[in-house]
């Protein structure tokens, strides 16, 4: 299913489990409003380690609208770029919502605001 099309690295061309994206010409920067996002994930799964070893293989069938739609959004090129990506994203997942309505109602009554 993951092929490559000859998208270049965001890591300089070093092989450290990097990924590949789309870059502006002379800028370097990733070419989607969710590029920042796809930056951080990515780094944060390189250092989490989940990046080390490519030995593993996936494979299914999917929705091509649904994988262009993602290309578009992301601005990741390949195929298995988009699947680490989305595997990352889903890896370190923080459950912000989660905790987030978890503390509703929580807040320390003594708690100066400033107001």
């Amino acid at each position: 299913m993951a092929k490559n099309s000859g998208a270049r690295r965001t890591d300089g061309g070093k092989h450290q489990g990097g990924w590949s994206g789309k870059r502006s010409v002379g800028t370097g920067h990733i070419l989607t409003v969710h590029g920042t996002q796809v930056e951080a994930v990515m780094a944060a799964a390189q250092r989490s380690g989940l990046l080390h070893e490519k030995s593993g293989r996936i494979g299914g069938r999917v929705s091509p609208a649904l994988v262009e739609k993602a290309k578009a959004r992301t601005g990741i090129e390949t195929d298995t770029d988009l699947i680490e990506f989305a595997l990352a994203n889903i890896a370190l997942e923080d459950k912000f919502a989660e905790k987030f309505k978890a503390a509703r109602g929580k807040v320390d009554p003594d708690l100066k605001l400033g107001f």
